[in-house]
């Protein structure tokens, strides 16, 4: 079984036609789709059969649930080969010999040797593989302070940003919508900051859920005729830092942990 490194490893492959018979505009959204196990590779009427045969079953790394666990599972086993000291001192992280510590949204997350969580956050695939990306695959490149979009990273350049949009900024929109507190609770509990003046909406705050990934979260308020607007930006760092599928996956978890933080706001 192989499991594709990234969207454009599959899209490589096609026919690059945009015959559109598979139901999406072009072949690239097509790959997209296939790596985020939207699809499947044989719903391409004119791709080679060796092609169904390799990637056919293959588990995807970021499915419409979150990330593959065979995938976490292989990234588990490529930290036990790596240097711990050199790696938490790229990543802007602490080793004490045993356990690899660095601060996650605002938390401590840790990992041992033997691949176990130490955490106070709840470990779920959408937390826990972007923090073994990190530490496994970052090139620890200190944030650059330019901010692009997700659509203008260069790995995001192959990734579904329809996609994105609807698992994350979507849904960060509507918790904003009608959860007039998120904002302040974010610097509250995750020691967010506010964004340079150039940025500015009407509610901006910068959060740090990796030491070296930064998130710039910008709102803006519905107006008279103009509906609500909420969208993310990353430092331009963020490709070296993090893989795409990565960072989809830790805009998730994000949005998932902060409606559960509307949702007991509301309960109470």
């Amino acid at each position: 079984m192989n499991q594709p490194a990234n969207a454009m490893e599959i899209f490589t492959q096609l026919e690059k036609s945009n015959c559109r018979e598979c139901g999406e505009k072009t072949c690239l959204a097509f790959a997209a789709a296939v790596f985020q196990a939207r699809k499947r590779i044989s719903q391409c009427t004119r791709v080679d059969p060796g092609l169904v045969r390799r990637y056919e079953n293959t588990t995807a790394y970021v499915t419409q649930e979150g990330p593959g666990e065979l995938y976490m599972e292989n990234l588990k086993q490529e930290l036990s080969q790596i240097d711990l000291p050199e790696a938490a001192g790229r990543i802007g992280a602490e080793y004490d010999g045993r356990i690899l510590t660095l601060h996650m949204l605002g938390k401590r997350f840790g990992i041992d040797t033997d691949g176990k969580f130490m955490t106070d956050i709840h470990i779920n695939p959408n937390v826990a593989t972007p923090f073994l990306e990190y530490v496994v695959h970052s090139k620890g490149i200190d944030p650059t302070g330019t901010w692009v979009s997700f659509r203008e990273l260069r790995e995001g350049r192959s990734f579904s940003y329809p996609f994105f949009q609807k698992r994350c900024e979507l849904v960060l929109k509507n918790i904003a919508d009608s959860y007039t507190g998120l904002f302040g609770d974010l610097v509250e509990l995750f020691s967010a900051s506010k964004v340079p003046a150039q940025f500015e909406s009407d509610v901006s705050v910068i959060l740090y859920p990796l030491p070296k990934v930064p998130i710039m979260i910008c709102y803006w308020m519905e107006e008279e005729g103009m509906d609500s607007t909420l969208n993310l930006f990353f430092d331009s760092s963020a490709d070296d830092n993090l893989p795409e599928g990565s960072l989809f996956a830790l805009c998730v978890g994000m949005a998932l942990m902060f409606e559960k933080i509307s949702h007991n706001h509301r309960i109470k």
